[in-house]
């Protein structure tokens, strides 16, 4: 029986015309060999499976050959050719970093390269993930990187370029390589397929390039996988069942479920998904590729940035006609939602099914929204929007003196949505001097303002308007909300003191103690009155402060400067007045 040489080994590229995917790579490594330009140090960096070995081989058996061809290829028959081929060149040092990683394996480097080729002009040395060296290693690899002998030429291959120390990168060129487009790897294996003798489907082949993911070791891994559970006949559905892909097929039921508003039918299709043991979190991600493939097959210019055969374009064409882009729009931004929220969620398939609702929803959703566009009248004399200042009939302006602008603000428009030229409450209790609104009604509107019945009232002694005592508590929270943080004492004395109304206009504080009835009177009294004028549009309120019944007395009175605490504990306990003084301590 003969012995099995997987794919990936058999169909290895030995020259750079059948390396797949990375023709401008090649095409710059022939040319420095056409040229005689080569470099002391090249660093191959890239994804795995996608060449960076591969070339690295072929570029050493390259400038090595002694008869190239009129592309530069290596001739395979000269001995150096020959050598390398049957694995027996002593030209090629391939070196894995990963197991070699010390200063010393860097030390045996060194001392190897001091010796010449017996055989060709060059002598190779392929080091497979460098990255993995130590930091020491680096250093100690560093000097001989730098200036190598004359034969000596080092091919560093990677897939972490990010974590070679800097002073390496500087002394080599560098190669990035691409992932392998499907096309490309489709057209291998097909290359591969007809050498062998097996027959296949175009879109199988489709499927095994997309699970790849742009590595060409990984897909011929799978197509030698595909064609032990197979045989010689590789077809679509033997690949979506021996790789446990999800069909095409499921995706489409499902939109044409959406598009039909059939709740019921997207739940049955998802209950069947995940009875074939597919995991939910793929197949949102899966859904929500394929309303991204459905929007870039409306337009012909876009059709090319799907990955797919061409007989599930021709699918994707057909089903994407029936969608509106708004549709699609509205379909990816509810699975987007559904993907990041998927693993916070408690239960993960009543999460997805919510996903499946909305979007068998969502065509509703959009009848409902034109049918309300069309339905709803246009409004005249609708308030102007906010940059656009107000509407001002000729008749009805009043100039706005620079004496301060006096509103009546009744119960009935409390209640009511003011106009933009008006002045709020709300606004008002924002801004502790009241002056902001003055101002953007003053600007905006020219000097003028709309006078508006049962809203703004213009006079010319005082403010006098009306208000309940609800409104004057919450413009006090407002209040003491703006002076927490700079004032905590009092910000806690106004948040649980209510005052007392003795009038209509007059407002009464009961402190417990002197120290809070000094502080009151001198630091928040005439700010909080102002306040409270401005944001009540009254001119007429007063407000006073009084010590409240018995807060003299021993058991009432509160506790609150450092003086206040520790005459009350010296007067418990004697000794803190000769602790006190023996150790000269103050209150700070």
């Amino acid at each position: 029986m003969e012995n099995f040489i997987v794919s990936a080994r058999k169909y290895r590229p030995d020259n750079f015309e059948s390396v797949v995917g990375q023709r401008s790579i090649t095409s710059t490594l022939k040319s420095a060999i056409r040229s005689n330009h080569l470099a002391q140090a090249y660093l191959f960096c890239g994804p795995r499976g996608v060449g960076k070995t591969t070339c690295a081989r072929i570029f050493a058996k390259t400038i090595n050959c002694r008869n190239l061809t009129q592309t530069m290829e290596a001739c395979n028959e000269c001995d150096s050719c020959k050598a390398f081929n049957e694995g027996r060149s002593y030209n090629i040092h391939e070196l894995d970093a990963a197991s070699n990683n010390s200063v010393d394996d860097m030390r045996n480097l060194t001392e190897q390269v001091r010796i010449p080729p017996q055989v060709g002009k060059y002598s190779v040395y392929i080091i497979d993930e460098v990255h993995m060296l130590s930091a020491a290693a680096f250093n100690a690899f560093l000097k001989t990187l730098e200036e190598p002998p004359k034969h000596a030429i080092f091919i560093l291959a990677t897939t972490e370029k990010h974590k070679i120390i800097p002073t390496i990168l500087s002394r080599c060129q560098i190669f990035d390589f691409n992932r392998i487009r499907v096309e490309d790897t489709v057209e291998y294996l097909e290359y591969i397929s007809k050498q062998e003798g097996v027959d296949y489907e175009l879109d199988a082949f489709n499927v095994v390039a997309q699970k790849a993911d742009g590595a060409m070791r990984d897909a011929l891994s799978i197509y030698d996988q595909i064609v032990s559970f197979s045989g010689n006949a590789i077809t679509y559905k033997a690949v979506i069942e021996n790789l446990n892909v999800l069909d095409y097929e499921y995706y489409f039921r499902l939109t044409d479920a959406f598009l039909d508003q059939d709740f019921s039918q997207s739940l049955l299709i998802f209950d069947e998904i995940l009875e074939k043991g597919f995991d939910a979190h793929n197949f949102v991600t899966a859904l929500s590729k394929h309303f991204r493939d459905l929007l870039v097959s409306k337009d012909k210019v876009t059709l090319d940035l799907m990955e797919a055969g061409a007989g599930i374009k021709e699918k994707y064409i057909s089903q994407s006609a029936k969608c509106s882009p708004a549709f699609l729009m509205e379909a990816l931004e509810v699975t987007r939602d559904c993907d990041v929220s998927f693993k916070a969620a408690r239960n993960q398939r009543l999460h997805v099914e919510l996903m499946l609702i909305k979007l068998a929803g969502l065509l509703s959703d959009e009848k409902k929204k034109d049918n309300h566009t069309e339905s709803e009248p246009v409004k005249k004399n609708s308030t102007p929007e906010i940059n656009s200042g107000p509407q001002v009939k000729p008749t009805e302006k009043k100039k706005v003196t620079e004496t301060p602008v006096a509103t009546r603000v009744e119960k009935s428009a409390v209640s009511s949505r003011l106009r933009s030229s008006t002045i709020s409450i709300k606004g008002a209790l924002k801004d502790p001097m009241g002056m902001t609104a003055v101002k953007n009604v003053t600007e905006n509107s020219g000097g003028t303002v709309e006078a508006e019945p049962e809203q703004v009232s213009i006079t010319a002694t005082g403010r006098t308007g009306t208000f309940t005592q609800e409104e004057v508590l919450a413009a006090i929270a407002s209040y003491s909300d703006s002076i927490k943080q700079n004032n905590p004492r009092m910000y806690s004395t106004l948040s649980n003191q209510k005052p007392v109304f003795e009038s209509e206009y007059r407002l009464v504080y009961e402190m417990n103690n002197t120290v809070q009835l000094d502080t009151f009177s001198r630091e928040i009294k005439n700010q909080l009155l102002a306040f409270l004028k401005n944001s009540l549009g009254n001119d007429q309120i007063e407000i006073d402060a009084i010590l409240s019944e018995g807060s003299e007395g021993e058991d009432n009175n509160k506790l609150y400067t450092p003086e206040d605490k520790f005459k009350y504990m010296s007067e418990k306990n004697p000794v803190l007045n000769k602790l006190k003084q023996h150790f000269n301590l103050d209150f700070d």
